[in-house]
């Protein structure tokens, strides 16, 4: 049995790529799983200054933590302007901060979704080129677009060939953990 972590790379209380998540973990099975909902982390916007004067907050510690304790990490990424949401960059700069491989060694399931057709997508790009930086290794990779479309409360993905998609993912992520 795999130890997986899971969040959204959002800080939003009404997260569609928490939802996603979520949605994710219902279909793993019997893996031991943990999810985050990082509206409740908030972080300040990175600064050296910040960094020398304050230090590293207890909730960052904890984590790099969680991370460190896990196998895989099921991650959705929201998408601002074409690129990855601020709050999620910004957590990446202070976990990278106490670690700069505090990924090392997870395999990722990297996810996006959004409203918009593209679902994300180049977030979700930017983000798989980014990770492997911070040692992790993407396996997978899924999109979903038009969320509001093609997901239901309760049902999940409901048009089939993106949950046939979907599925994939999840299988390949399971396969490599």
């Amino acid at each position: 049995m795999a130890k997986i972590l899971a969040f959204a790379g959002s800080n939003s209380s009404q997260s569609i790529n928490f939802q996603l998540v979520k949605y994710t973990l219902s279909l793993l099975g019997n893996q031991e799983t943990r999810l985050l909902n990082m509206s409740n982390y908030p972080f300040p916007m990175f600064s050296e200054d910040l960094e020398r004067l304050q230090g590293y907050s207890n909730s960052l510690m904890e984590l790099r933590e969680d991370i460190r304790k896990v196998d895989g990490i099921v991650l959705s990424v929201n998408e601002h302007n074409r690129n990855p949401s601020a709050y999620f960059k910004n957590l990446i700069d202070w976990l990278s901060r106490l670690d700069r491989k505090f990924l090392s060694n997870k395999k990722v399931l990297l996810m996006a979704t959004s409203n918009s057709k593209g679902g994300g997508s180049r977030a979700l790009e930017i983000t798989k080129n980014l990770l492997p930086g911070f040692g992790a290794e993407v396996v997978a990779t899924f999109s979903l677009p038009v969320f509001k479309d093609n997901f239901a409360e309760g049902k999940g993905i409901v048009d089939n060939s993106m949950k046939e998609e979907h599925a994939r993912a999840v299988t390949a992520f399971l396969e490599q953990l």
